[in-house]
């Protein structure tokens, strides 16, 4: 199934016009104020209307994708709804508003990083010290648990870490596994906060708090290291051990709280029904899919949220998917699910929750007027498709708007031979004022394909599907542009290792020869998976480098050259909050002058950044 649609059909014909001898992947600015750099980049998730293949608006289109994501709904803001806290990446904690709206839910993207807290890899909001409000757990690193007291109010949350880790009343620290999620409730109805820690092999610690909390962090006590006799048996060769999540809530409305189990070795989620009492709980039943009428099976590693989100009266059900051992890849975009309680019986609503561009995973891409129209239009490539592992997939976003309002909707994937990791530079290679394309792939090879129609009716064909090869490594991502200004494209081409290969065009602008100068460009290393783009960003009339990478963020390396002989030199003044397996792109979307920044990422989807230097 095609992640954006369900329409699926394949073509090769490409609709593209050439301006002058550079590649569509970088562009020189003409009009960029010199003297405003760095620029004044801003995030933004919705800035302009981005469509999927039913022409229906994604208004997070700009999110950046999730493959993990841990939701968390809680009324953080006061207004008597609950918002979603949701997380992606390591140490950060997105936070989205929710609003009603004609009695619509809707949630509105506030932060990537809510309050600045890094939360290692798991968080869990709890009112700890019972004063009105959320307070936070979080994971600290080698499995430590940080206490946030919120020491402003309901309405305005302010976090304070008053502990590096819970203890318990003998002063050891406690540790939770940080693959494992852990979750707090009231058990027993005894007014002490119980907190329940999932152990690899399958089992459940108990820890009590001691007392009320009040001004400093919870005290525990550990109460049970199998709790209510507990074992999950995966569904792998009788697996006992495995990452989980654990999630808590009165499910049938009896006044106790029941047990919601995802693991690892878990194709669906694990409901433990609590049989008992508020005050006499029983948990020793045997676990069952959920829904139990038609449990959901993903690739593993479920994590659940509840939350009444029709303000009907009962509570909703949201998982993240994380991942586990039936094939991540088949959830890299659709793992966020919504299940509507209807009267008691859960229904599947939606996989895909919150409504973004998501290709699945690694995403990269391309702006190229590929209609003629003079506006941009984006391709967008990915690691490895959903429902084809052996191999990638382009997929072309039409921009139906103008190049000063830009408007993009999906129309559909592009064919090219198979391989994994698709980026095309495109230029023209043959001197005939059309479009041709370089496409780098996961492999060493580099594929040359031809325009074989026009500017106006183009039929880009494949000429040599190993046109050039890296010298060594692999995951090959070229940028051509004219370097040295003598009217012929030259190649520049990252790669796994994290080097820069650059190839000087020998011939001319109508019969290529690009030779290789180096496998490693002057000596840049940014460390792993290097993915260049040639651009001017100081305004001063010759190409400076960015370079995509493994880690979050890019590098930037100025030209203190001239626009004959460029000589980049790094520079760590300029860089961006980028996810990781970062792919920059820039380009004027919005002409207005300046360049504006796009990105993909791990995530498989696209994050974008206005320059709002010039106005």
């Amino acid at each position: 199934m095609n992640p954006l649609s369900d329409v699926h059909w394949s073509f090769v014909l490409l609709v593209l016009v050439l301006a002058g001898c550079s590649g569509a992947k970088s562009t020189v600015s003409t009009s960029s104020d010199p003297n405003a750099f760095p620029p004044a980049l801003e995030r933004y998730v919705n800035p302009f209307t981005m469509l999927d293949g039913a022409g229906e608006s994604m208004d997070l289109a700009l999110l950046g994708g999730l493959n993990v994501p841990r939701p968390q709904f809680v009324d953080i803001d006061g207004d008597g709804d609950d918002d979603l806290f949701l997380q992606e990446n390591t140490g950060k904690l997105m936070f989205f508003e929710h609003i009603r709206e004609n009695g619509e839910s809707k949630f509105v993207w506030r932060t990537d990083q809510y309050g600045g807290i890094d939360i290692g890899e798991w968080s869990r909001f709890y009112d700890m010290d019972e004063d009105g409000d959320f307070d936070l757990l979080a994971e600290k690193q080698f499995s430590y648990v940080t206490y946030y007291q919120n020491v402003g109010d309901a309405t305005n949350a302010e976090f304070v870490a008053l502990a590096d880790s819970l203890r318990d009343f003998q002063g050891e620290p406690l540790f939770a596994d940080r693959q494992n999620i852990p979750n707090l409730t009231d058990i027993d109805c005894d007014g002490l906060i119980d907190l329940f820690v999932g152990r690899v092999e399958g089992t459940v610690m108990r820890y009590e708090a001691i007392a009320k909390v009040e001004d400093g962090p919870p005290v525990f006590r550990l109460l049970d290291n199998r709790f209510e006799d507990i074992e999950i048996i995966g569904q792998i060769g009788g697996s006992l051990h495995g990452a989980n999540t654990l999630a808590f809530t009165d499910i049938d409305g009896d006044g106790d709280q029941d047990l919601f189990w995802g693991d690892f070795f878990e194709p669906s989620l694990l409901f433990i029904e609590n049989t008992g009492t508020c005050a006499n709980p029983n948990l020793r039943n045997d676990p069952i899919p959920f829904p139990t009428h038609s449990p959901v099976s993903t690739s593993g590693y479920n994590a659940p949220a509840f939350t009444d989100l029709d303000g009907d009266g009962d509570k909703d059900m949201f998982m993240g998917v994380l991942g586990g051992a039936f094939n991540p890849n088949l959830t890299a975009a659709n793992n966020f699910y919504y299940f509507a309680n209807n009267d008691g019986v859960y229904e599947q609503e939606t996989t895909r929750f919150l409504r973004n561009v998501d290709i699945g995973r690694e995403s990269l891409p391309v702006f190229v007027d590929l209609d003629a129209d003079g506006d941009k239009d984006l391709v967008l490539t990915n690691k490895i498709e959903q429902d084809d592992f052996d191999q990638g997939r382009s997929y072309y976003f039409e921009n139906q708007g103008s190049a000063s309002n830009p408007s993009f909707k999906y129309i559909d994937t592009f064919e090219f031979e198979p391989a994994y990791h698709y980026d095309p530079a495109f230029g023209d290679l043959d001197g005939d004022g059309d479009y041709d394309a370089i496409i780098g792939t996961w492999s060493q090879g580099m594929g040359l394909y031809l325009n074989q129609g026009s500017n106006t009716s183009p039929k880009l064909e494949a000429e040599n599907t190993s046109y050039i090869k890296l010298t060594r490594g692999s995951n090959s991502t070229p940028d051509l542009v004219d370097i040295d200004m003598d009217g012929d494209l030259d190649l520049f081409v990252g790669e796994a290792s994290g080097t820069i290969n650059f190839y000087r065009n020998e011939g001319s602008a109508t019969e290529p020869n690009f030779e290789l100068v180096s496998d490693k460009y002057l000596d840049i290393d940014i460390g792993r998976r290097s993915v260049p783009t040639l651009v001017d960003m100081d305004g001063d009339g010759d190409y400076d480098m960015v370079i995509g990478r493994e880690s979050p963020g890019f590098a930037y390396y100025r030209n203190d050259g001239t626009p004959q002989e460029p000589n980049f030199v790094e520079d760590t003044s300029f860089d961006v909050n980028l996810p990781a397996l970062s792919t920059p792109a820039f380009v004027d979307i919005d002409g207005d002058g300046d360049l504006d920044l796009f990105s993909g990422g791990d995530g498989g989807g696209l994050v974008f950044y206005e320059n709002e230097n010039v106005k």
